[in-house]
């Protein structure tokens, strides 16, 4: 294995709902895990997980260190997060870890402290029928995936969708109930990319889907640091001596 993979931590909140029908049923070992088994397949990626429960909340400085793109997924426990780690987790992105925010964490603490903004939402739970639009065909997200394609069951979230203008909008989704979405968005912040993306309600297969995982899998690879800085990068530094002569 090449030494250049990108090193992925997979987080999951994984509270006591998740271990237990239905989201047991669809994913036995969480869905963190079958977050990380599909990345692992691809040559290029290494992906381990973290989940609440675990010491600094899995989110430490030496795991941040050692973590390239942060995969990102809660639901219920958004308010268990420290903020001491919040910070963390924003600073890493700042300075260049790519973070890829799946499903409810558009409410979670470090999309809300990286976007500035509610990332409020409506939506609905009644397993509908839902159409994914590559809007911009052409992102290296999109790549491989089909112009538009369905995932059968899926909880519908709708605009307005409480997000700053993204730097790119690479799909939007229509349910079956009529409502439409931004379903994922990519933003920068300092030298860290960002992406989130819609799908992935715990109750159903949606991270089973080939289209899915592939989707993910590019948003993994495109969120990979192009610049890492050692330290703080939100520094305003006094420097003495001009570049060119006065």
């Amino acid at each position: 294995m090449s030494d250049n993979r990108i090193r992925v931590t997979v987080w999951n909140e994984y509270g006591d709902g998740q271990k237990k029908p239905p989201v047991s049923d669809v994913y036995p070992e969480g869905l963190h895990e079958t977050i990380a088994g599909f990345l692992n397949k691809d040559k290029g990626i290494t992906a381990k997980t973290a989940v609440l429960s675990d010491p600094e909340q899995g989110l430490s400085e030496d795991a941040l260190n050692n973590t390239d793109v942060l995969v990102w997924w809660g639901h219920m426990n958004h308010h268990l997060v420290e903020d001491q780690n919040v910070a963390r987790v924003v600073e890493h992105v700042l300075r260049g870890m790519g973070v890829v925010f799946l499903h409810s964490a558009h409410i979670s603490k470090p999309f809300k402290a990286l976007l500035g903004t509610s990332g409020h939402l409506s939506w609905r739970e009644a397993d509908e029928r839902t159409r994914l639009w590559a809007v911009n065909p052409a992102h290296p997200i999109a790549e491989g995936v089909p112009v538009n394609f369905v995932i059968d069951h899926e909880e519908m979230y709708s605009e307005p969708f409480g997000i700053p203008e993204p730097q790119t909008t690479v799909f939007i989704s229509w349910f079956q109930g009529g409502n439409v979405f931004r379903s994922g968005v990519t933003f920068q912040r300092e030298n860290g990319r960002i992406f989130y993306f819609q799908p992935g309600h715990e109750t159903n297969p949606t991270y089973h889907n080939e289209v899915v995982q592939r989707v993910i899998t590019n948003a993994v690879k495109w969120a990979r640091p192009c610049i890492r800085s050692s330290g703080p990068v939100s520094v305003c530094p006094n420097d003495q001596e001009p570049l060119e002569k006065l």
